[in-house]
């Protein structure tokens, strides 16, 4: 899940009331490159009965693809690890001052002098493209998130920017460091099945395998996947507080046989 530390929507607080109203128990939030908002999310929900793992999404670059990398249970007070992610939100801000540039020239301006600003007052605030689409939305260019990623933002298109960035085997060290431990999120997205086996050999602990995105046969696929490469198990409803997305409890929350072998001691970094 992620808070307006990153690209959600619902601040720390509007996050954890709605989170107690669907009645989810255990939250987890991993905003983009940054644990900015995992002390207030813990105080927040602990006042309602919730407990909380603290966590982040990282992202991690292979050939000019993003490869995004979780990390649950790590210490987000780990010294190494707030220096890797300072590096990181400063490589987010300089992405967007280029896809915005590129928009300008393509005839599709937006102002992010506000967004830019923020981020870097905001030294622990992380930006990204979702920002931009929504720029984009304000600005009248487009009319949703999907049509801007599908005509602009995403890779291959005009304004696409590739990212600079960590290795996803730099990342997980960068995890286990911080005593997390490192789950590839939505592999079904990210597409990378064929280095599994070495991200595996190079400490990776998990597969996303419950992912709001994941068809029914992809869950099924990532589950035998982990098992056959003897990797745990994680999930997540990926919530930014866009209105397609729920956080209901069994929309995309982890079965309980797969919480358990998470929280058991089964992995050696935490």
């Amino acid at each position: 899940m992620h808070t307006t530390a990153s690209d959600g929507r619902c601040s720390p607080a509007e996050l954890v009331d709605r989170v107690a109203a669907a009645g989810v128990t255990t939250l987890a939030v991993t905003d983009h490159d940054t644990t900015a908002a995992t002390g207030e999310i813990r105080a927040l929900a602990a006042a309602k009965g919730i407990a909380t793992v603290p966590g982040i999404e990282i992202t991690a670059v292979e050939n000019g693809a993003d490869v995004h990398m979780l990390g649950y249970f790590l210490d987000p007070a780990d010294e190494a690890l707030q220096l890797f992610l300072t590096a990181q939100r400063e490589h987010r801000v300089a992405r967007v001052e280029e896809i915005a540039a590129r928009l300008g020239r393509l005839g599709q301006p937006i102002d992010v002098t506000g967004l830019v600003a923020d981020a870097r007052t905001q030294s622990m605030r992380s930006i990204g493209r979702p920002q931009i689409a929504r720029a984009m939305i304000d600005a009248g260019h487009v009319a949703t998130l999907d049509e801007a990623f599908a005509r602009w933002l995403g890779s291959g298109c005009p304004a696409f920017v590739p990212r600079e960035g960590a290795s996803p085997e730099s990342v997980i060290q960068t995890i286990h460091a911080a005593h997390g431990l490192a789950s590839l999120a939505h592999p079904g997205r990210t597409r990378i099945d064929s280095r599994l086996p070495a991200l595996r050999d190079a400490g990776l602990d998990a597969l996303e395998a419950f992912h709001s995105d994941h068809a029914p046969d992809e869950r099924i696929r990532y589950l035998h996947t982990a098992q056959s490469l003897g990797l745990l198990v994680t999930g997540g409803s990926d919530f930014h507080g866009d209105p397609a997305r729920t956080i209901a409890p069994g929309s995309t929350s982890l079965p309980e046989e797969y919480w358990a072998a998470l929280t058991g001691g089964q992995y050696p970094h935490g």
